[in-house]
């Protein structure tokens, strides 16, 4: 299966959230490395894997998700 690979930037515009709020909040609380991003060739740029993003998104609350206060949610 064919995986589409965003930057920061492209994924801002995706998902209408700020660069800074991408890689400051969302990375490593919400978006989990090997998950959601990658580091290819253990270089320092980032690439979003789009389709898992998108299937998370399109999620509701599961039982195994307990939401945190910052807006974010532990893993069970």
């Amino acid at each position: 299966m064919s995986q589409t690979y965003l930057t920061t930037q492209e994924l801002a515009e995706r998902i209408k959230y700020d660069p800074r709020t991408i890689r400051n909040c969302l990375k490593d609380s919400v978006l989990l490395e090997g998950k959601h991003y990658i580091r290819p060739f253990g270089g320092r740029k980032i690439l979003y894997v789009w389709e898992r993003i998108e299937e998370d998104m399109k999620k509701t609350a599961s039982p195994d998700w307990i939401p945190m206060a910052n807006g974010g949610v532990c893993h069970g």
